[in-house]
């Protein structure tokens, strides 16, 4: 067999997760299922031939790349180094919520092995200079002389990844971010054939690990019986940010019914959000639709709770996050550097009830408010650096 027949078998393979799905009888869900695992084998390009030599911040996840739960209000960044390296990240935090980085042992690169995460670094901390750039140094050792910000590297250390969070989509300015490797001569280089072989045989088994991921989180996810319910989590170790709460879970709509969120708000948070994914745990189209809705961008009620309804179907109110015609899928909600992580609660209501469920001075959002809301959403997505 042939290296190109056999990579092209073990892309194949990835059938193999089918099995995971609730029902592999489902054309439907089949047919789905492959479109996650091309979008998988899509986005492992990104890091197929990432270089620790010569570290760039590519967006593995996106709009087109929605797998995994990707967060509709960060822009994401991963760039492969070697510990024992020396690296220099330079340039302009921006005017976000947040910028931060992730130092692992592993990532979710094609050629990396999952590790845990080393430390995280906000970029508040660092120093600014009169033009407000900064610049990190990342090393083993604190080289002499060096007078700028610096932080040490974990010998253990493969990846960095990068979150910058935005509330007001398309508004501000977005960061801006070199990585240099500094204690190695800058060469470009060509891949030899082995190296070709090697990285593009590990592309090949990337959407088995990556779709394996979603949809083994999904089925663990079903097996729990979370059906309009919420586990906490914290995602620690696990990629996702350090202090903050995580609720997840999985939503079931019945004929005539919705399902109503409801929580209280901490009395602070850095950043909140409230997301809807399919039952592939791709995140339901946020340019197009309201699939998600973050603290600047939801209604809080006059009680000072947070009060969203899923629906397929616009039901007429501000808070409400579209399924993406999926009557069943997972639901995510984070509260991030909160004072508390309340506990949000979800209950089916019958649709001609709704309106009673609600504070009395809910709006009405007719059907001309919502296609200039929508239209809105979707030209700021595509203001935002996506990759």
């Amino acid at each position: 067999m042939s290296g190109w027949e056999e990579r092209i078998a073990r892309f194949g393979d990835t059938s193999e997760l089918l099995k995971l799905l609730a029902n592999p009888n489902d054309p439907q869900a089949a047919a789905e299922a492959e479109r996650l695992f091309w979008m998988t084998l899509a986005s492992g390009w990104f890091t197929a031939f990432a270089d620790p030599d010569l570290p760039d911040f590519v967006p593995a996840v996106n709009t087109h790349l929605n797998c995994i739960g990707t967060n509709p209000d960060f822009i994401y960044g991963t760039a492969s180094i070697e510990g024992s390296g020396s690296y220099l990240l330079t340039g302009e935090r921006g005017d976000g919520l947040f910028l931060l980085m992730d130092i692992t042992a592993g990532g979710l690169g094609v050629m990396d092995e999952l590790g845990p995460s080393l430390g995280t670094l906000d970029f508040d901390v660092l120093s600014l200079d009169d033009e407000g750039r900064f610049s990190l140094l990342l090393s083993s050792e604190k080289p002499v002389g060096w007078e700028g910000d610096w932080q040490r590297l974990d010998p253990a250390a493969r990846s960095l990844s990068l979150r910058q969070a935005s509330y007001d989509w398309g508004h501000g300015r977005e960061a801006r971010i070199a990585i240099e490797r500094t204690d190695k001569s800058h060469l470009p280089r060509c891949w030899s054939v082995e190296e070709i072989a090697e990285r593009l045989t590990a592309l090949a088994g990337y959407p088995k690990r990556l779709s394996g991921m979603a949809m083994g989180f999904i089925k663990a996810q079903r097996d729990k019986g979370l059906w309009n319910a919420l586990e906490h989590d914290d995602w620690a170790g696990k990629g996702g940010v350090q202090g903050q709460h995580y609720y997840q879970g999985l939503f079931r709509l019945e004929p005539g019914k919705v399902l109503l969120l409801e929580t209280e708000l901490p009395e602070t948070a850095r950043y909140w959000n409230v997301q809807l994914s399919d039952m592939l745990w791709n995140s339901v189209d946020w340019m197009n639709r309201q699939s998600s809705l973050n603290g600047g961008q939801a209604q809080i009620d006059a009680d000072g709770k947070f009060r969203a309804v899923i629906a397929l179907d616009d039901p007429g109110v501000p808070n409400w996050l579209d399924t993406g015609g999926n009557s069943e899928g997972a639901i995510m909600l984070r509260w991030t550097e909160a004072s508390s992580g309340p506990t949000p609660s979800l209950r089916l209501v019958d649709l001609a009830d709704l309106r009673s469920q609600l504070p009395p001075d809910t709006l009405d959002v007719t059907r001309e408010m919502r296609e200039a809301q929508l239209r809105a959403r979707r030209r700021a997505v595509q203001y935002r650096r996506r990759w």
